[in-house]
């Protein structure tokens, strides 16, 4: 039984993202792999991702997720760490007696 493999088209600009190069070295390479490619209703050129570049794709869409989770962590933990030096005052304590009145 074959795994099912999504359909993930790319044009030249992020194709060479992908892969590290350029629009024209992309196109290249999507004609040496070769990989399916076709022409969209925006008029820009997409090549369909294989096995090995949707693995990639992947990859690096799961990377940029923990990265942006990893950021949101540390600006909490910066925040918190602010609150915790930040020196505690009268007026700035909150009145036990009266909260607990």
């Amino acid at each position: 039984m074959e795994t099912a493999v999504p359909q993930i088209w790319l044009d030249y600009d992020e194709l060479g993202a992908l892969l590290g190069c350029d629009a024209a070295q992309a196109r290249a390479a999507a004609a040496a792999i070769p990989l399916d490619r076709r022409k969209s209703r925006d008029g820009r050129t997409r090549a369909k991702l294989d096995a090995v570049l949707v693995a990639r794709f992947l990859d690096r869409l799961v990377e940029h997720q923990i990265d942006e989770r990893l950021r949101g962590c540390v600006a909490d933990l910066r925040a918190v760490h602010a609150l915790m030096v930040t020196p505690v005052t009268p007026a700035t304590t909150p009145d036990r007696v009266s909260a607990a009145g």
